[in-house]
């Protein structure tokens, strides 16, 4: 049985991921697939327990930055050990609104930890252990807060000022350049119905791309000696 794939969804507040994440396991559903749709934080039971402890914080400032990430660090162990590992393992594919990018992007490009303190964090907690593929929805941070501000909840995050999520922004874009291979930045600008198609064009070529090495490889020659 081939692994399954790990696929995350990213970006800063209001550009849509929760949504995309949903329409993106339908749409894999459909073509057969079990689909195992998650979150960070979150996504296991221990992960949840730490979401709520990060989250549920009416003032804002139980804790800092490095506190954040050292509790992401923690709820993604036990989510990639309880959720994600068993799911690929048995040749499910994983579905993620927000993994390891939101950490580098909000608690390094946002509030200014090392992003070396940020790698080793990972490395500890997760090991060699990276997405598929990352799909970024891009859209201004302005205009991503106004429309998370219409949604009426505000987490901690999302309170924070423009400075912040512009950092934060400019983060993902720093992501993308960086690793092209794995990340594709959508445009998230449009309605739900114009991201979608747009998410499922990316998808629908990588999984063509996925399609053609597998043939490779197991239509590969022997080697001699």
């Amino acid at each position: 049985m081939r692994r399954g794939r790990f696929i995350t969804l990213e970006g800063g507040e209001g550009a849509g991921k929760s949504t995309q994440a949903r329409r993106l396991a339908t749409a894999l559903r459909g073509h057969g697939l079990e689909v195992i749709e998650t979150r960070e934080p979150g996504g296991a039971p221990g992960a949840e327990h730490l979401r709520a402890a990060l989250f549920e914080d009416p003032a804002g400032d139980r804790w800092d930055a490095v506190s954040e990430a050292l509790i992401l660090a923690a709820a993604r162990r036990n989510h990639i050990r309880h959720t994600i590992r068993p799911a690929l393992e048995r040749g499910a594919w994983v579905v993620c609104d927000r993994f390891a990018d939101s950490t580098t992007a909000y608690q390094g490009y946002g509030h200014g930890v090392s992003l070396e303190t940020l790698e080793m964090l990972y490395d500890l907690a997760a090991g060699p252990f990276t997405p598929d593929l990352t799909l970024i929805l891009d859209v201004p941070a302005r205009f991503g807060l106004s429309r998370a501000a219409a949604r009426g909840v505000v987490n901690r995050f999302e309170g924070l000022d423009l400075g912040f999520h512009e950092r934060v922004h400019l983060g993902f874009h720093e992501i993308a350049a960086i690793d092209p291979e794995r990340c594709a930045l959508i445009d998230a600008m449009g309605d739900e119905d114009t991201v979608a198609a747009r998410v499922m064009a990316t998808m629908d070529a990588r999984m063509a791309q996925w399609t053609a090495d597998a043939d490779v490889v197991d239509g590969a020659a022997p080697v001699d000696g």
